[in-house]
């Protein structure tokens, strides 16, 4: 295994330290992704309340800032992974500069500091993403992240042991495809770009989006051949 293994995490951004599970890939629940508990909902009302009460942030920008999070969902990823499938220079681009050729593109205007790498899966070559720290994600194309990125479990084992820590997605990868760990820091986010399956070629780029899940561009996942 090879891959790119940053710690230099700031922690200023996505603090959720979840509970370690034993085996939190088999299989996910569908709604994973709102894992809080009633301490973790009173907590955050307890926030909100002070931050309006100190005039740091009033009640309405919060719920706009919270609706915005909330339209970011694995949909806007699918549609940039499936341009790049079928335009070979907008491809080029995005491997090249990512945020800027997302921006122009899809005329969204992602403005951070954070610098975003596209890592492209090849028949000899997978990649996986990970924050071994914190749960650091690209949030502003993925939304928001699952509850095993999250955990201890997958944090700490998929750096060791991505082969297996695959086979529990049901991902299972020859021996001849070299398996790449990258992990993510405060400055610093990788979107997949996984493999397009056999049998696509003649489909729009919206239906090849729809095949895109966001475990594909996380890399726990392949994206599969359409059903016949």
């Amino acid at each position: 295994m090879s891959g790119s293994h940053h710690h230099d995490h700031d922690h200023d951004h996505d603090h959720d330290h979840d509970k370690a599970h034993s085996h939190p890939h088999s299989p996910p629940a569908p709604d994973d992704d709102d894992g809080y508990d009633r301490y973790e909902v009173l907590l955050q009302t307890a926030i909100r309340e002070l931050l309006d009460e100190k005039g740091i942030i009033s009640a309405a920008e919060l719920h706009r800032q919270i609706d915005y999070q909330d339209s970011l969902t694995p949909a806007i990823g699918g549609k940039i992974v499936a341009k790049a499938w079928t335009e070979p220079e907008f491809k080029k681009k995005l491997l090249a500069d990512p945020l800027k050729a997302i921006n122009e593109s899809f005329e969204l205007d992602i403005t951070t500091p954070l610098d975003l790498v596209v890592l492209e899966n090849t028949p000899t070559v997978h990649n996986v993403v990970v924050c071994t720290l914190c749960s650091c994600y690209p949030r502003m194309l993925l939304g928001i992240p699952p509850a095993w990125y999250k955990s201890l479990d997958y944090r700490s084992r998929v750096v060791v042991e991505p082969r297996k820590v695959l086979a529990e997605f049901g991902t299972v990868l020859s021996e001849e495809v070299e398996v790449r760990v990258s992990d993510s820091t405060a400055d610093l986010r990788f979107l997949v770009l996984p493999n397009r399956p056999a049998g696509t070629e003649g489909m729009t780029q919206a239906q090849l989006a729809e095949l895109v899940s966001r475990d594909s561009m996380i890399g726990t996942a392949v994206v599969p051949a359409p059903s016949k």
